[in-house]
């Protein structure tokens, strides 16, 4: 499979042969034609098998495809990570694949100002990408609204688990519409990660990739 065979926006799929990208890894395979499906997902796969463009693609051609008739961009995905890092990380994901299209995409995250974060939020943004804590801090400050959330990511949810963010992702999903399109990305699935998943996600499709199956060269 090449990622020419599949059902990407041209846009997005013109940014994504402009990086050389043109053999999709197995997760990403496996995962984006689910997600373009509207299905909720549970993928179990290391770090550095091309997780972050399994989800990062589908959701800007889902979105890039909307009819968007509001003057004010609402939040439509919400992207949770455990670090700062990976916030970032994902938001450049998130910018190189989607340039060519009008999704415009930010990350929050603690050990910064609050102001600059707020700033940008209050333009309005398709695409959140933010550590559980800060995102918690600017919701009850009124900077974030999460009601027009249609696609709830988590990414490395078993990290998550380990830094002790398992209520903050339960309060923050409870914030979010019940009727959503939810990924769960994990490394590992340990008990209280199936838990987890079982409270918030509806009938998922669930996709293992083990190590000795990853491609060797990844995007995302």
């Amino acid at each position: 499979m090449q990622f020419s065979e599949i059902p990407l926006d041209p846009s997005i799929l013109k940014a994504v042969a402009e990086q050389r990208f043109h053999t999709p890894t197995l997760v990403q395979q496996k995962a984006i034609p689910l997600v373009l499906q509207k299905k909720n997902v549970v993928v179990t796969a290391n770090t550095g098998t091309g997780k972050t463009a399994a989800f990062a693609l589908p959701i800007l051609h889902l979105l890039s495809t909307q009819n968007s008739d509001t003057k004010v961009k609402k939040i439509k995905s919400l992207i949770l990570t455990p670090t700062r890092e990976l916030a970032i990380q994902i938001l450049e994901n998130c910018n190189s694949f989607g340039k060519y299209t009008a999704i415009k995409a930010t990350a929050v995250f603690g050990g910064v100002s609050l102001e600059p974060q707020k700033e940008v939020l209050a333009k309005g943004v398709d695409i959140l990408i933010a550590t559980p804590g800060r995102l918690i801090d600017l919701q009850m400050q009124g900077n974030i609204d999460l009601s027009a959330v249609e696609i709830f990511v988590l990414d490395e949810a078993d990290l998550m688990l380990d830094m002790g963010f398992i209520k903050d992702i339960k309060k923050i999903e409870s914030l979010c519409p019940k009727k959503k399109q939810t990924l769960l990305f994990s490394a590992t699935m340990p008990n209280k990660i199936v838990e987890l998943s079982d409270i918030i996600l509806k009938n998922p499709i669930k996709i293992e990739i083990h190590p000795e199956q990853a491609t060797v060269k990844n995007i995302g």
